[in-house]
């Protein structure tokens, strides 16, 4: 049952599948209002994701979860109505280009503008400024953020603050709105052992008055609803080969090159005749061509070794041939004069 105040969160088999795959999944919690969650896991299991779906930021695909009454994902407005966002990376970044006045005056202006009442436009400017002031106030008493002791009071810039500063400015910034449920990301990032203590110590404070605090983290302190998320299998592979999460890629042995197969393809088989034709045609002139050169390389040979002139000396098998040449010219001149 709901506080006046804080949400419960329920979830069963609650998750959520993306183009890739199951980003997290059979996600069970039973949290009592003003709990202190503590959704841990390792890098990559889906955190900021169920963080995100548990506020009504993202549409789950399986299961349900009911915030504060309102159950997911039919209710997905109500939900972001009634819970803030802290520090989460990419959705609610402070702008470093600013003081942390403008920040804190930038958030109040946002909340007034989207989540406050409609006859808060009716007052006059003076007590609208004087209402932002006292909101802006009572949300740093809550976050322990002392603005005066930063080293330019509240012109300091944005880029100037410590991790822990920053922590404290986001968590500020989103209790403006006075949310039932606080997510906060990433909450033990970048900390010291020291800082690590403040941060769950305002978180805890936060839950004891009343307001659901989920935050992510990688280890659960003690004391804390734990919510463990773990990275998702591989998808199973289909009888096609591919995964029901995405399209395959490319086998890593794919080239260009055309697969190597004993049988020709039909360019091949084409061009075959012809391929043929001109390698006959091509031995027919190799052969003549050859005769005819080892005929002439005779005669040379044969005319170079009698005027004495030849590099090497003949062997007795070329000595036998041109005793065979000579016999043959002889009888072809004889059978010419007779």
């Amino acid at each position: 049952m709901d506080s006046p105040h804080g949400a419960a969160v329920k979830a069963e088999n609650f998750g959520l599948k993306g183009p890739r795959g199951w980003v997290f999944r059979g996600v069970d919690v039973d949290a009592a209002p003003g709990s202190l969650i503590a959704l841990e896991g390792p890098s990559g299991s889906g955190r900021t994701c169920l963080l995100l779906a548990l506020t009504g930021r993202m549409k789950p695909t399986e299961g349900y979860a009911e915030v504060g009454g309102h159950r997911l994902p039919k209710r997905m407005t109500a939900v972001r109505r009634s819970a803030g966002l802290g520090p989460v990376p990419g959705v609610t970044d402070l702008d470093p280009a600013l003081t942390v006045a403008e920040q804190l005056r930038e958030g109040a202006l946002l909340q007034r503008r989207y989540e406050g009442p409609v006859r808060a436009l009716l007052r006059s400017p003076r007590e609208r400024a004087a209402a932002t002031a006292a909101r802006i106030d009572a949300a740093l008493a809550e976050a322990g953020l002392d603005v005066a002791a930063l080293p330019k009071g509240p012109r300091t810039s944005i880029r100037d603050l410590e991790r822990l500063e920053a922590l404290r400015l986001s968590v500020a910034i989103a209790l403006l709105g006075r949310p039932r449920l606080l997510a906060v990301d990433d909450t033990d990032l970048k900390l010291s052992g020291a800082e690590r203590a403040e941060a769950w110590d305002l978180l805890r404070g936060l839950a004891a008055a009343g307001t659901t605090v989920l935050a992510v983290c990688s280890e659960a302190p003690d004391g804390a609803v734990p919510l463990r998320t773990r990275r998702a299998a591989p998808e199973p592979v289909e009888p096609g080969g591919s995964t029901a999460s995405a399209a395959p890629d490319a086998p890593s042995s794919y080239t260009d090159e055309p697969a190597d197969t004993d049988e020709p393809t039909d360019t091949e088989a084409a061009a075959a005749p012809e391929a043929a034709a001109e390698t006959t045609e091509a031995e027919t002139t190799e052969a003549g061509t050859t005769e005819a050169g080892t005929t002439e390389a005779g005669t040379d040979e044969a005319g170079t070794d009698e005027t004495g002139t030849g590099e090497e000396p003949r062997s007795g098998a070329d000595d036998d041939a041109h005793d065979t040449a000579k016999e043959t010219a002889d009888a072809i001149a004889e059978a010419r004069s007779a």
